[in-house]
């Protein structure tokens, strides 16, 4: 009998988990003031489920990793959030 093995990235995402990825969406965006239906927000999307798939679930990491990802360091040159507009 041949036995599949599915690692965990071709495991569909429950509600937990988009939950979780949903999240850390909707706080990078407030942060960096990215528009909801803007390319930036669909790459920085994908990026967010990539690193999730790949075993990351701690919001705060998976933040950081999005972050260094599309070169979105703190630093004082970052945009303006929201709330200091």
């Amino acid at each position: 009998m041949v036995q599949t093995i599915k690692n965990r990235s071709q495991v569909p995402l429950d509600s937990r988990d988009l939950e979780t990825c949903q999240h850390v969406f909707d706080k990078l965006r407030a942060d960096y003031a990215i528009a909801r239906d803007s390319d930036e927000a669909e790459r920085m999307a994908s990026i967010i489920i990539e690193i999730y798939r790949q075993g990351v679930r701690d919001p705060n990491q998976l933040q950081s990793m999005v972050e260094a990802a599309r070169g979105l360091f703190e630093t004082s040159e970052r945009p303006p959030t929201a709330r200091e507009i």
